[in-house]
């Protein structure tokens, strides 16, 4: 049995948090799992998990382990695929991050697109809105909807990303349009939790300075997609990414207000670590998203 197959066992393990979750999601059977792990464990005289009947952890040797371990086997893949690129066969596993917001909406439909045209890659899809480290969890993309700042990583941007300020149009008849952000202080707002603004929410003023404008309202929920059926609903303006507000604007279920006043410069971004081989599957992934949000902003 060599290195490199007790290695990936002990990854498998670590990244499924457990030998019984690692054997059913590569299909082989826990037992083989642990005989390879302490196999490994054998062959280098340290412990690298701490294990009972209740608790899984990983030993300090096992973080340094998995760390480097994890950066070995990907050049290892990354070169595999490089020579498989050349003969024209991509093949393999995709371990990508995305926000919630970006799978939920209709942009999501571009991971579905991608799976259902490229059978021989395999799309292993983390849903998590919370800041992940591509190097230390074993990543080899994420989507990111953002300001990017300079980072150690490469990005590549896959569209324009922006704020919509909404409101359905009975809402507005109601308590007239704003005209500028400070006038949604005396208007009803939905809140979005799940967003960093919270009720401060960001413009910028006829300078192109930016400012926060306090809002309220009777609605506080962590989905963009209920705020948005709140708003639809009448229950306040709300602010929303612009492709969850997409659909209702196009409809004329809500109105757009105040977008002379909304901070610009955002982006959706494909990001991966910087590598000596680029995985020829993640350029093709990559690409391939480039290519679907032409054709989305597009229509």
């Amino acid at each position: 049995m060599d290195t490199l197959t007790r290695m990936r066992a002990f990854i498998d393990v670590v990244e499924a948090e457990g030998f019984s979750a690692a054997a059913r999601k590569i299909g082989r059977s826990k037992a083989l799992l642990s005989k390879y792990v302490r196999e490994l464990e054998d062959e280098l005289g340290a412990l690298l998990l701490n294990r009972t009947t209740r608790q899984f952890s990983l030993t300090e040797a096992g973080h340094t382990y998995y760390k480097r371990a994890s950066e070995i086997l990907r050049e290892i893949d990354s070169l595999a695929d490089t020579v498989r690129d050349s003969s024209g066969d991509v093949r393999g596993r995709i371990k990508l991050t995305a926000p919630r917001t970006f799978a939920d909406a209709p942009i999501g439909q571009s991971m579905i697109d991608f799976a259902k045209e490229h059978p021989d890659i395999v799309l292993d899809i983390h849903l998590d809105d919370r800041f992940v480290d591509l190097v230390e969890e074993g990543y080899d993309l994420a989507i990111r909807i953002t300001r990017l700042e300079s980072s150690s990583l490469i990005a590549r941007k896959l569209s324009p990303f922006g704020i919509r300020i909404c409101g359905a149009p009975e809402l507005i008849e109601k308590y007239g349009r704003p005209t500028r952000p400070q006038d949604l202080t005396r208007m009803p707002c939905v809140i979005d939790t799940n967003g960093r603004w919270l009720s401060n929410w960001p413009f910028v003023n006829e300078a192109g300075e930016p400012i926060t404008v306090p809002v309220t309202g009777r609605l506080e929920v962590n989905s963009p997609q209920s705020v948005r059926a709140a708003a639809i609903a009448g229950l306040g303006f709300a602010t929303m990414p612009d492709f969850i507000a997409r659909p209702a604007l196009e409809d004329g279920t809500l109105v757009s207000v105040l977008d002379e006043f909304v901070p610009t410069g955002g982006g959706i971004f494909a990001v991966y670590p910087h590598r000596r081989y680029l995985p020829a599957k993640v350029r093709v992934f990559v690409d391939y998203l480039a290519q679907w949000f032409k054709k989305y902003d597009a229509a």
